[in-house]
Protein backbone atom coordinates (compact mmCIF):
# COMPACT_ATOMS: atom_id res chain seq x y z
CA UNK A 1 0.00 0.00 0.00
CA UNK A 2 1.37 3.60 -0.28
CA UNK A 3 1.81 6.25 2.14
CA UNK A 4 1.20 9.52 3.15
CA UNK A 5 4.71 10.46 2.14
CA UNK A 6 4.18 8.28 -1.00
CA UNK A 7 0.82 11.05 -1.85
CA UNK A 8 3.60 13.91 -0.76
CA UNK A 9 5.45 13.04 -3.48
CA UNK A 10 2.55 12.83 -6.50
CA UNK A 11 1.14 15.82 -5.14
CA UNK A 12 4.64 17.82 -5.55
CA UNK A 13 4.78 16.38 -8.91
CA UNK A 14 1.67 17.35 -9.72
CA UNK A 15 2.44 21.12 -8.11
CA UNK A 16 5.88 21.47 -10.07
CA UNK A 17 4.47 21.08 -13.48
CA UNK A 18 3.28 23.62 -15.61
CA UNK A 19 2.39 21.84 -18.96
CA UNK A 20 1.48 18.18 -17.61
CA UNK A 21 -0.10 15.37 -20.37
CA UNK A 22 -2.41 12.85 -19.07
CA UNK A 23 -2.26 9.69 -20.29
CA UNK A 24 -5.74 7.44 -18.58
CA UNK A 25 -7.30 4.50 -18.92
CA UNK A 26 -10.70 3.97 -20.61
CA UNK A 27 -13.27 3.01 -17.55
CA UNK A 28 -14.51 5.13 -14.93
CA UNK A 29 -11.37 4.87 -12.70
CA UNK A 30 -8.97 5.67 -15.14
CA UNK A 31 -11.90 8.83 -16.26
CA UNK A 32 -12.18 9.39 -12.17
CA UNK A 33 -8.39 9.45 -11.71
CA UNK A 34 -7.90 12.24 -15.16
CA UNK A 35 -10.69 14.47 -13.28
CA UNK A 36 -9.27 14.79 -10.00
CA UNK A 37 -5.86 15.36 -11.27
CA UNK A 38 -6.49 17.43 -13.60
CA UNK A 39 -9.09 19.45 -12.12
CA UNK A 40 -6.39 20.06 -9.24
CA UNK A 41 -3.77 21.60 -11.22
CA UNK A 42 -6.11 23.45 -13.79
CA UNK A 43 -3.57 23.15 -16.63
CA UNK A 44 -2.70 20.41 -19.07
CA UNK A 45 -3.84 17.90 -21.80
CA UNK A 46 -5.76 14.56 -21.55
CA UNK A 47 -5.65 11.63 -23.67
CA UNK A 48 -7.83 8.59 -23.10
CA UNK A 49 -5.97 5.15 -24.11
CA UNK A 50 -8.32 2.65 -25.57
CA UNK A 51 -8.46 -0.76 -27.18
CA UNK A 52 -5.70 -1.60 -25.58
CA UNK A 53 -4.32 -2.11 -21.72
CA UNK A 54 -0.77 -0.88 -23.09
CA UNK A 55 0.08 2.48 -23.62
CA UNK A 56 1.97 2.00 -26.95
CA UNK A 57 4.65 3.90 -28.94
CA UNK A 58 2.07 4.89 -31.26
CA UNK A 59 1.66 8.09 -28.58
CA UNK A 60 4.94 9.34 -28.70
CA UNK A 61 3.40 11.52 -31.78
CA UNK A 62 0.58 13.14 -29.47
CA UNK A 63 3.69 13.83 -26.83
CA UNK A 64 5.91 15.16 -29.08
CA UNK A 65 2.89 17.32 -30.86
CA UNK A 66 1.54 18.67 -27.10
CA UNK A 67 5.52 19.53 -25.65
CA UNK A 68 4.50 18.08 -21.90
CA UNK A 69 7.46 19.34 -19.31
CA UNK A 70 5.56 15.88 -17.28
CA UNK A 71 3.00 12.79 -18.23
CA UNK A 72 1.15 11.35 -15.77
CA UNK A 73 0.48 7.70 -16.16
CA UNK A 74 -2.79 6.67 -15.04
CA UNK A 75 -4.63 3.09 -14.24
CA UNK A 76 -2.79 1.17 -17.07
CA UNK A 77 -1.52 -1.79 -16.52
CA UNK A 78 1.11 -1.79 -19.15
CA UNK A 79 3.06 0.79 -20.69
CA UNK A 80 5.67 -0.28 -23.69
CA UNK A 81 9.38 0.06 -23.09
CA UNK A 82 9.93 1.78 -26.12
CA UNK A 83 7.37 4.63 -25.04
CA UNK A 84 9.39 5.28 -22.20
CA UNK A 85 12.44 4.81 -23.68
CA UNK A 86 11.52 8.21 -25.69
CA UNK A 87 10.41 9.92 -23.56
CA UNK A 88 12.70 12.98 -22.00
CA UNK A 89 10.51 14.46 -19.18
CA UNK A 90 9.54 12.82 -16.19
CA UNK A 91 7.18 10.52 -16.37
CA UNK A 92 4.83 9.84 -13.11
CA UNK A 93 2.75 6.27 -12.95
CA UNK A 94 0.26 6.01 -10.70
CA UNK A 95 -0.95 2.05 -10.85
CA UNK A 96 -2.70 -0.37 -8.73
CA UNK A 97 -2.61 -3.94 -11.15
CA UNK A 98 0.02 -5.84 -11.14
CA UNK A 99 3.17 -4.66 -9.75
CA UNK A 100 5.86 -4.15 -13.01
CA UNK A 101 9.98 -3.64 -11.69
CA UNK A 102 12.26 -1.30 -13.01
CA UNK A 103 9.73 0.38 -15.11
CA UNK A 104 12.24 3.66 -15.80
CA UNK A 105 9.40 5.83 -14.52
CA UNK A 106 8.29 7.88 -11.13
CA UNK A 107 6.09 4.90 -10.04
CA UNK A 108 3.36 4.40 -7.61
CA UNK A 109 0.87 0.95 -7.23
CA UNK A 110 -0.91 0.90 -4.31
CA UNK A 111 -0.98 -3.00 -4.97
CA UNK A 112 -0.31 -5.14 -1.27
CA UNK A 113 -0.97 -9.16 -1.13
CA UNK A 114 -2.29 -9.49 -4.63
CA UNK A 115 -5.18 -6.36 -3.96
CA UNK A 116 -4.72 -2.74 -4.50
CA UNK A 117 -7.50 -0.29 -4.51
CA UNK A 118 -8.46 1.51 -7.64
CA UNK A 119 -5.99 4.52 -9.33
CA UNK A 120 -9.14 7.47 -8.59
CA UNK A 121 -8.39 6.16 -4.75
CA UNK A 122 -4.58 7.60 -5.01
CA UNK A 123 -5.51 10.43 -6.38
CA UNK A 124 -7.96 11.41 -4.19
CA UNK A 125 -5.55 11.28 -1.21
CA UNK A 126 -3.28 12.97 -3.62
CA UNK A 127 -5.71 15.96 -4.06
CA UNK A 128 -7.97 15.40 -1.55
CA UNK A 129 -10.91 17.39 -3.45
CA UNK A 130 -13.86 16.30 -5.75
CA UNK A 131 -15.02 13.22 -3.41
CA UNK A 132 -18.10 12.50 -5.58
CA UNK A 133 -15.33 12.01 -8.35
CA UNK A 134 -13.36 9.79 -6.45
CA UNK A 135 -16.51 7.79 -5.10
CA UNK A 136 -17.00 7.05 -8.96
CA UNK A 137 -14.04 5.96 -9.63
CA UNK A 138 -13.87 3.63 -6.73
CA UNK A 139 -17.61 1.85 -7.19
CA UNK A 140 -16.90 1.94 -10.96
CA UNK A 141 -13.93 -0.47 -10.13
CA UNK A 142 -16.37 -2.81 -7.68
CA UNK A 143 -14.54 -1.46 -4.26
CA UNK A 144 -15.93 0.44 -1.33
CA UNK A 145 -13.05 2.59 0.05
CA UNK A 146 -13.00 3.74 3.21
CA UNK A 147 -14.11 7.65 2.32
CA UNK A 148 -17.33 6.05 1.57
CA UNK A 149 -18.67 6.86 4.89
CA UNK A 150 -17.86 10.59 4.69
CA UNK A 151 -19.35 10.47 1.21
CA UNK A 152 -22.67 9.23 2.49
CA UNK A 153 -23.08 11.56 5.31
CA UNK A 154 -22.66 14.06 2.21
CA UNK A 155 -24.93 12.40 -0.38
CA UNK A 156 -26.97 10.31 1.20
CA UNK A 157 -29.22 10.26 -1.38
CA UNK A 158 -26.77 9.19 -3.78
CA UNK A 159 -25.33 6.39 -1.69
CA UNK A 160 -26.71 5.36 1.33
CA UNK A 161 -24.93 4.11 4.58
CA UNK A 162 -26.75 1.06 4.41
CA UNK A 163 -25.01 -0.03 1.29
CA UNK A 164 -22.63 -2.26 2.00
CA UNK A 165 -21.54 -3.76 -0.81
CA UNK A 166 -19.82 -2.22 -4.27
CA UNK A 167 -21.63 -4.36 -6.89
CA UNK A 168 -25.10 -3.40 -4.72
CA UNK A 169 -23.93 0.76 -4.87
CA UNK A 170 -23.03 0.08 -8.89
CA UNK A 171 -26.47 -1.26 -9.37
CA UNK A 172 -29.30 0.02 -6.95
CA UNK A 173 -28.19 3.64 -6.39
CA UNK A 174 -27.91 7.08 -8.04
CA UNK A 175 -23.75 7.09 -7.54
CA UNK A 176 -24.14 3.97 -10.32
CA UNK A 177 -26.22 5.97 -12.54
CA UNK A 178 -23.82 8.79 -12.40
CA UNK A 179 -20.83 5.74 -13.11
CA UNK A 180 -23.13 4.01 -15.71
CA UNK A 181 -22.78 7.96 -17.43
CA UNK A 182 -19.34 8.34 -16.65
CA UNK A 183 -18.49 4.49 -18.67
CA UNK A 184 -20.75 5.33 -21.55
CA UNK A 185 -19.51 8.18 -22.98
CA UNK A 186 -15.77 6.91 -23.05
CA UNK A 187 -16.93 4.90 -26.19
CA UNK A 188 -17.72 5.87 -29.88
CA UNK A 189 -15.09 7.95 -31.37
CA UNK A 190 -12.32 9.93 -29.27
CA UNK A 191 -13.26 13.21 -30.42
CA UNK A 192 -16.39 12.98 -28.52
CA UNK A 193 -15.47 11.14 -25.64
CA UNK A 194 -13.11 13.84 -25.38
CA UNK A 195 -15.23 16.67 -25.73
CA UNK A 196 -17.20 14.87 -23.11
CA UNK A 197 -14.96 14.69 -21.07
CA UNK A 198 -13.96 18.51 -21.62
CA UNK A 199 -17.34 18.93 -20.07
CA UNK A 200 -16.52 16.71 -17.19
CA UNK A 201 -13.76 18.77 -16.17
CA UNK A 202 -15.93 21.78 -15.27
CA UNK A 203 -18.89 20.23 -13.79
CA UNK A 204 -19.70 21.58 -10.28
CA UNK A 205 -21.21 18.79 -8.55
CA UNK A 206 -22.66 15.37 -9.08
CA UNK A 207 -26.53 16.88 -9.53
CA UNK A 208 -25.67 19.02 -12.34
CA UNK A 209 -24.54 16.18 -14.08
CA UNK A 210 -27.09 13.56 -12.83
CA UNK A 211 -29.96 16.32 -13.66
CA UNK A 212 -28.40 18.10 -16.77
CA UNK A 213 -29.42 21.10 -15.23
CA UNK A 214 -26.93 22.81 -17.74
CA UNK A 215 -26.67 22.87 -21.33
CA UNK A 216 -23.24 21.08 -20.91
CA UNK A 217 -24.60 18.76 -18.85
CA UNK A 218 -27.01 17.86 -21.06
CA UNK A 219 -25.05 17.06 -24.14
CA UNK A 220 -23.39 14.50 -22.16
CA UNK A 221 -26.53 13.05 -20.59
CA UNK A 222 -28.15 13.04 -24.77
CA UNK A 223 -25.36 11.26 -25.60
CA UNK A 224 -25.30 8.77 -22.83
CA UNK A 225 -29.16 7.98 -23.17
CA UNK A 226 -28.09 7.22 -27.24
CA UNK A 227 -25.54 4.65 -25.90
CA UNK A 228 -28.03 3.65 -23.07
CA UNK A 229 -30.43 2.43 -25.84
CA UNK A 230 -27.57 0.12 -28.02
CA UNK A 231 -26.82 -1.34 -24.25
CA UNK A 232 -29.89 -2.44 -23.28
CA UNK A 233 -30.50 -4.29 -26.49
CA UNK A 234 -27.33 -6.17 -25.93
CA UNK A 235 -27.76 -6.65 -22.60
CA UNK A 236 -31.59 -8.27 -23.46
CA UNK A 237 -29.89 -10.43 -25.96
CA UNK A 238 -26.80 -11.60 -23.47
CA UNK A 239 -29.38 -12.76 -20.75
CA UNK A 240 -30.77 -15.83 -23.16
CA UNK A 241 -28.65 -17.97 -21.80
CA UNK A 242 -28.15 -21.58 -21.18
CA UNK A 243 -28.97 -21.81 -16.90
CA UNK A 244 -27.62 -25.28 -16.32
CA UNK A 245 -24.46 -24.04 -17.71
CA UNK A 246 -21.59 -22.64 -15.13
CA UNK A 247 -20.40 -20.58 -17.69
CA UNK A 248 -22.45 -17.64 -19.21
CA UNK A 249 -21.07 -16.78 -22.81
CA UNK A 250 -22.72 -14.06 -24.89
CA UNK A 251 -20.49 -12.75 -28.31
CA UNK A 252 -21.59 -10.13 -30.32
CA UNK A 253 -20.12 -7.56 -33.04
CA UNK A 254 -20.50 -3.73 -32.74
CA UNK A 255 -19.42 -1.19 -33.49
CA UNK A 256 -19.48 0.28 -29.68
CA UNK A 257 -17.93 -1.67 -27.25
CA UNK A 258 -19.48 -2.71 -24.05
CA UNK A 259 -18.06 -5.45 -22.92
CA UNK A 260 -16.86 -4.08 -19.54
CA UNK A 261 -20.27 -3.40 -18.60
CA UNK A 262 -21.87 -6.45 -19.94
CA UNK A 263 -19.70 -8.55 -17.95
CA UNK A 264 -20.03 -6.39 -14.36
CA UNK A 265 -24.11 -6.45 -15.36
CA UNK A 266 -24.29 -10.02 -16.01
CA UNK A 267 -22.09 -11.26 -12.81
CA UNK A 268 -24.56 -9.10 -10.50
CA UNK A 269 -27.04 -10.83 -11.95
CA UNK A 270 -25.53 -14.14 -11.94
CA UNK A 271 -22.77 -14.00 -9.34
CA UNK A 272 -22.66 -17.82 -8.99
CA UNK A 273 -21.79 -17.88 -13.17
CA UNK A 274 -18.06 -17.16 -14.64
CA UNK A 275 -18.89 -14.51 -17.09
CA UNK A 276 -17.26 -14.42 -20.81
CA UNK A 277 -18.77 -11.86 -22.78
CA UNK A 278 -16.90 -11.30 -25.97
CA UNK A 279 -16.55 -9.05 -29.06
CA UNK A 280 -15.79 -9.66 -32.75
CA UNK A 281 -13.44 -7.07 -34.56
CA UNK A 282 -10.95 -7.57 -37.11
CA UNK A 283 -10.06 -11.26 -36.59
CA UNK A 284 -10.15 -11.04 -33.04
CA UNK A 285 -12.86 -11.63 -30.06
CA UNK A 286 -12.22 -8.88 -27.62
CA UNK A 287 -13.75 -10.55 -24.19
CA UNK A 288 -14.02 -9.47 -20.40
CA UNK A 289 -14.11 -12.42 -18.16
CA UNK A 290 -15.81 -11.50 -14.86
CA UNK A 291 -16.14 -13.97 -11.36
CA UNK A 292 -16.89 -14.60 -8.13
CA UNK A 293 -15.02 -14.28 -4.98
CA UNK A 294 -14.89 -18.09 -4.93
CA UNK A 295 -13.07 -18.21 -8.76
CA UNK A 296 -9.80 -16.57 -9.61
CA UNK A 297 -10.88 -16.21 -13.15
CA UNK A 298 -7.31 -14.29 -13.79
CA UNK A 299 -5.71 -17.90 -13.10
CA UNK A 300 -8.12 -19.93 -15.14
CA UNK A 301 -7.40 -17.56 -18.21
CA UNK A 302 -3.95 -17.57 -17.63
CA UNK A 303 -3.90 -21.65 -18.09
CA UNK A 304 -6.89 -21.15 -20.96
CA UNK A 305 -3.98 -19.64 -23.11
CA UNK A 306 -1.35 -22.44 -23.79
CA UNK A 307 -1.68 -23.14 -26.96
CA UNK A 308 -3.49 -19.80 -28.08
CA UNK A 309 -2.42 -17.00 -30.04
CA UNK A 310 -3.81 -14.16 -27.97
CA UNK A 311 -3.24 -12.65 -24.45
CA UNK A 312 -5.15 -11.63 -21.08
CA UNK A 313 -5.01 -10.65 -17.68
CA UNK A 314 -5.95 -8.49 -15.10
CA UNK A 315 -7.63 -8.92 -11.59
CA UNK A 316 -8.36 -11.63 -9.98
CA UNK A 317 -11.88 -11.70 -10.44
CA UNK A 318 -12.04 -9.55 -13.29
CA UNK A 319 -9.69 -9.47 -16.36
CA UNK A 320 -9.85 -9.05 -19.97
CA UNK A 321 -8.23 -11.17 -23.22
CA UNK A 322 -7.80 -11.18 -27.02
CA UNK A 323 -8.24 -13.94 -28.15
CA UNK A 324 -7.83 -15.00 -32.55
CA UNK A 325 -11.60 -16.01 -33.34
CA UNK A 326 -10.15 -19.16 -34.94
CA UNK A 327 -8.44 -19.92 -31.68
CA UNK A 328 -11.68 -18.95 -29.60
CA UNK A 329 -13.93 -22.02 -29.46
CA UNK A 330 -10.83 -23.66 -27.85
CA UNK A 331 -10.03 -20.89 -25.64
CA UNK A 332 -13.38 -21.04 -24.30
CA UNK A 333 -12.83 -25.31 -24.04
CA UNK A 334 -10.24 -24.70 -22.11
CA UNK A 335 -11.74 -21.99 -19.20
CA UNK A 336 -14.81 -25.34 -19.25
CA UNK A 337 -11.92 -27.90 -18.77
CA UNK A 338 -10.56 -25.71 -15.62
CA UNK A 339 -14.02 -24.89 -14.37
Amino acid sequence: MLTEKDYDKIRAELDSCKRPMFFFDDDPDGLCSFLLFYRYVKEGKGVVVKSSPELKPMFLRTVENYGPDKIFILDKPMVSSDFIEKIDVPIIWVDHHEIKENTGTKYFNSRDNGFGEPTSCICYRVVKQDLWIAMCGAVGDWYLPDFKKEFSEKYPDLLTSKIKKPEKALYETKIGDIIRILSFILKGKTSEVMKCVKILTRIKDPYELLEGKTPQSNYVLKRYKSLDEEYKQLLNDALKYDEKSKILLFTYSNKISFTGDLSNELLYRFPKKLIIVAREKDGEMKCSLRSSDKISVSKIVEKALAGIEGYGGGHEHACGACIKKQDFNKFVENIKKEI
